[in-house]
């Protein structure tokens, strides 16, 4: 795993309690997991919220637009 050990996971874990304590790590645990569980959440959903295509095609792009040309000023 990336090339870390057991001590160095057990080095990294007593930094991070001496930094938060033990009264943040049941809150940090939780946000995380929510974050990691969010995440999965997303990545495995449907992307229709993404899909931007017109879906009369080009000719619903020019009826928004004002092609008449105007001098500036």
């Amino acid at each position: 795993m990336f090339g870390i050990g057991i001590p160095e996971l057990v080095i990294i874990l007593i930094i991070i309690l001496i930094i938060f304590g033990t009264g943040k790590l049941p809150e940090i645990g939780g946000a995380l997991g929510k974050g990691i569980r969010n995440f999965r959440k997303a990545s495995h959903e449907t992307p229709e919220e993404i899909d931007v295509t017109p879906e009369d095609g080009a000719d619903s792009a020019s009826d928004n637009h004002d092609t008449t040309s105007k001098p500036a000023g």
